[in-house]
């Protein structure tokens, strides 16, 4: 099986059989892998630093939101949906405000709201 027009499964089926291949098949069958390899690698990256550029904005329009008073997570997702005319969760929200906090952006302190007590996010000047 030294034909230079062998399917991948015929390649991969003679390397698994333990077959001779021609070096020059194997080293043109790698060659393309690897290309498809970098082009999906480099597909993903750029998908992913458009997400994270997307969170970035999402972050700074939530610390926009902020100020001295703590505001539980319930109320600064509320005021971001008004203010975007927007409906995203209160989980999003909660995501960018720890991430917030754990760059040390803001504080957190324990709020009292009815019979519960919530954590309250602010900004410390």
């Amino acid at each position: 099986m030294t034909n230079s027009k062998m399917t991948e499964r015929e390649i991969y089926t003679a390397i698994v059989n333990g077959e001779d291949l021609d070096r020059d098949v194997l080293v043109e069958f790698a060659e393309k892998k690897l290309a498809q390899l970098d082009k999906r690698n480099a597909s993903a990256a750029k998908r992913a630093a458009a997400k994270r550029a997307e969170g970035d904005t999402l972050t700074e329009a939530v610390y926009a939101l902020l100020d001295e008073e703590p505001k539980t997570r319930d109320e600064v997702a509320e005021m971001y949906n008004e203010a975007n005319e927007s409906d995203l969760s209160v989980a999003k929200i909660g995501a960018r405000l720890n991430s917030l906090f754990a760059a040390e952006r803001i504080q957190k302190t324990n709020v009292k709201v009815g019979n519960s007590t919530k954590v309250g996010y602010f900004i410390a000047e």
